[in-house]
């Protein structure tokens, strides 16, 4: 079980193709059930336009959750809001670090009034090697593990909402795996993404649900010039979270999943590289249903070093 996501690359040599640099993996891996409970937030992107890069992501997240248990309607709007950090860096031919982090700012509108939360999330560290690559370039396999660090906070008053991934952090040290597959030719790059990552039980005997996260993206660069590129892609991204665990026995209603279809562009001009990407939800089954996913929408702003 494996997450991806690549990069693709606006910016390159090659004109007769969509240039995308080695060692690619995705720099949006990891998120939590309904909101990113662990603090990184999974946007879907599938873009780094240089191999050495430092970057900001600004990644907005909507949920309806059902407030009143005695009542069908889903009245309660959930926002889940992250600024993100990252940065990926080469310490070889075949592998490169990434790293992450977060500051969340969520906020709920409750009967009793509105409700929010603010401050750094879990960080993300990551070791990424290039399993295969073929020589025109038009194949690479890459593969990842890494680890969540707890630096957000962890409230236990928040388990008593309807969506309990209403926090900062999980207080867990998590373990991420992940898996990319991308295919090339000329202007058009298919990627195929997964990741897994294993929530252990933290000092409060809460444990968040294992998560399997997936998608399939296609690109296309309509324009290409000198160190001006402009790129756009459309896909799908899904979701799927096991049961949250107390003192280790399941609690009901916090599994589920969901399907999100995208699209979005990303241009770049000479080392600034910028994007955007808008996300729908397809399917929706989340905390038995009561919480249904909606939109999603993400920017980011990279640099190469």
């Amino acid at each position: 079980m494996l997450c991806i996501t690549a990069s693709v690359s606006a910016y390159g040599s090659e004109k007769d193709s969509l240039f995308i640099p080695k060692n690619e993996l995705s720099e949006n891996l990891f998120c939590d059930a309904c909101g990113c409970a662990a603090g990184n937030g999974s946007s879907g992107f599938e873009s780094l336009l240089n191999p050495q890069f430092i970057g900001v992501k600004y990644f907005a997240q909507h949920y309806k959750a059902r407030e009143n248990l005695f009542v069908n309607d889903r009245t309660q709007d959930q926002y889940f809001n992250t600024i993100q950090l990252w940065s990926r860096i080469p310490v070889g031919k075949k592998w490169s670090i990434y790293g992450n982090i977060p500051f969340h700012f969520h906020s709920k509108r409750t009967q009793q009034g509105n409700v929010s939360i603010s401050g750094v999330g879990d960080a993300s560290m990551m070791a990424l090697y290039q399993v295969f690559q073929s020589g025109s370039e038009s194949h690479q396999l890459n593969a990842g593990a890494g680890i969540k660090i707890p630096l957000g906070k962890f409230d236990e008053r928040g388990l008593s909402g309807v969506n309990p991934s209403f926090q900062l952090g999980t207080g867990s040290w998590d373990y991420l795996w992940a898996m990319s597959y991308r295919f090339q030719k000329n202007s058009w790059a298919l990627m195929l993404n997964s990741d897994y990552t294993i929530k252990t039980e933290n000092r409060k005997r809460y444990q968040f649900g294992n998560q399997w996260n997936y998608a399939a993206t296609g690109f296309y660069r309509i324009l290409q010039k000198d160190q001006q590129t402009f790129a756009i892609k459309l896909g799908f991204q899904g979701e799927v979270y096991d049961h949250n665990c107390q003192y280790s026995e399941p609690i009901p209603n916090t599994a589920g999943s969901a399907l999100y279809a995208k699209s979005g562009f990303e241009i770049a001009v000479s080392r600034l590289s910028l994007g955007a990407e808008w996300m729908v939800p397809l399917y929706s089954r989340l905390a038995g249903r009561d919480i249904e996913a909606r939109s999603r929408m993400a920017v980011f702003l990279n640099f190469g070093l």
